[in-house]
């Protein structure tokens, strides 16, 4: 099993998260040996939801504006609809979705986060996959869209909903390992 001993990773959400695509994902990534902190936009803490039904809130660790992507490891994506929606709508996450990619570091997005790829405009002649419906925003975006469990494009690793989690998160922990930790010379 890949080891993720000393790798700090963010988690990027906000309510309407699906809480399962965030709490899989960390899990995995911490029995791996990692820190992981949860990004939120503000202080508040960051309510899941199980499809349409309240879940539990998650204390958030650090606030967007106060984090860089060079401090960091790697990006995890969770999914939900409203979570990636408002998201992408606070500059400040685009950005730091950007910056990860535009450093070459892996980024994870399940479910409906790839929206936040397609907002930072970082898609173009990438391949990935994502919930369905976000399938013409990808492909508008310049990406191509796939159907699959998981799709690994260089730094990015996509999959498409809760049932494809098992796949997700070993892939992710494997890409995540296989990545220069942060402040490596490159």
């Amino acid at each position: 099993m890949a080891t993720l001993s000393g790798r700090r990773l963010a988690a990027l959400a906000t309510d309407g998260v699906e809480q399962i695509e965030l709490t899989e994902p960390v899990k995995a990534a911490r029995a791996a040996g990692a820190t992981v902190e949860l990004i939120g936009i503000d202080n508040s803490s960051v309510q899941g939801f199980n499809h349409l039904d309240r879940g539990d809130e998650f204390p958030v660790d650090r606030v967007v504006d106060a984090v860089a992507a060079r401090d960091y490891d790697g990006l995890i994506l969770p999914g939900g609809v409203a979570n990636p929606d408002r998201l992408r709508t606070v500059p400040a996450a685009v950005e730091f979705v950007r910056d990860f990619v535009q450093q070459g570091k892996p980024v994870a997005a399940i479910c409906h986060s790839p929206w936040m790829l397609v907002e930072a405009d970082v898609l173009k002649g990438r391949t990935i996959t994502s919930w369905p419906s976000l399938r013409t925003d990808i492909e508008n975006a310049g990406g191509h869209w796939v159907d699959e469990t998981v799709h690994t494009d260089g730094d990015l690793i996509t999959s498409r909903k809760p049932d494809d989690l098992p796949a997700f998160c070993e892939r992710m922990v494997e890409r995540f390992a296989a990545a220069a930790p942060a402040g490596a010379a490159t």
